[in-house]
């Protein structure tokens, strides 16, 4: 039962994390990042170039950082059954 509860946990926490990551972190993150440098004067070409980065692999990076934490709780659901 614990192990149930464990890994659905793990699952869902993973789902979180990855939408989080994703959504807020890369997407919305790296819009406010373009948009911030090209307010300073003068404007910073790497915090744009990084801001863009962020905004185009938001997606990716959200799909790495939910996939560790969804396949340990699948791990840990389908461990003993064979």
């Amino acid at each position: 039962m614990i192990r149930l509860i464990l890994s659905v946990l793990l699952i869902l926490g993973g789902i979180i994390l990855g939408l989080y990551v994703g959504v807020w972190w890369g997407f919305i993150g790296g819009i406010v990042q373009v948009i911030e440098a090209i307010q300073h004067q003068p404007i910073s070409a790497i915090d744009v170039a990084c801001g863009i980065a962020r905004f185009l692999f938001a997606g990716t990076i959200g799909m790495i950082a939910g996939i560790f934490p969804v396949s340990i709780g699948v791990g840990i659901l389908s461990y003993g059954k064979s």
